[in-house]
C-alpha cells in the first residue's frame, strides 16, 4: 500500500492565519507606566520615605521616578530591556573613540 496524497490533501504554500489580539502586542502598563518602572519607582519612593523618615522625600522620589518611567514608556516601552542589555554587548566600531598616535620629532 503506498502513502500516496491526492492533490486535496497536499500541502499548499499558504500561510496559516491565526487571530491575535491587539492586547496581546501592548505593553502591561500600570497608570500608563511600564510594570517594572512602575515596581521601581514604588520601591525607590518607599526606601526612600523609610531611609529619611519623612513622607515628602518617599513622595517626591516617586514622582520624578514616575515621571521619568511615564516619559521612558512613552518614548520606547523596550528602554529598560535595551538599557539592560546594553552592557551585555561589546562595541564594533565607536566613532567617538580614536586609538592614540605618538609623534616623533625629526632632529633637521
Amino acid at each position: 500500500m503506498t502513502n500516496s496524497a491526492t492533490p486535496s490533501q497536499a500541502k499548499t504554500n499558504e500561510p496559516n492565519l491565526h487571530r491575535v489580539s491587539k492586547s496581546v502586542n501592548q505593553p502591561l502598563t500600570i497608570w500608563g507606566v511600564e510594570r517594572r518602572l512602575f515596581f521601581l519607582a514604588v520601591i525607590m519612593g518607599a526606601a526612600t520615605f523609610n531611609f529619611f523618615a519623612s513622607l515628602v522625600s518617599g513622595l517626591v522620589m516617586f514622582g520624578g521616578l514616575y515621571g521619568f518611567a511615564r516619559w521612558a514608556t512613552a518614548t520606547d516601552p523596550q528602554i529598560l530591556r535595551i538599557l539592560l542589555n546594553s552592557s551585555k554587548f561589546q562595541a564594533r566600531y565607536d566613532p567617538g573613540k580614536r586609538e592614540q598616535f605618538g609623534f616623533q620629532k625629526v632632529a633637521e
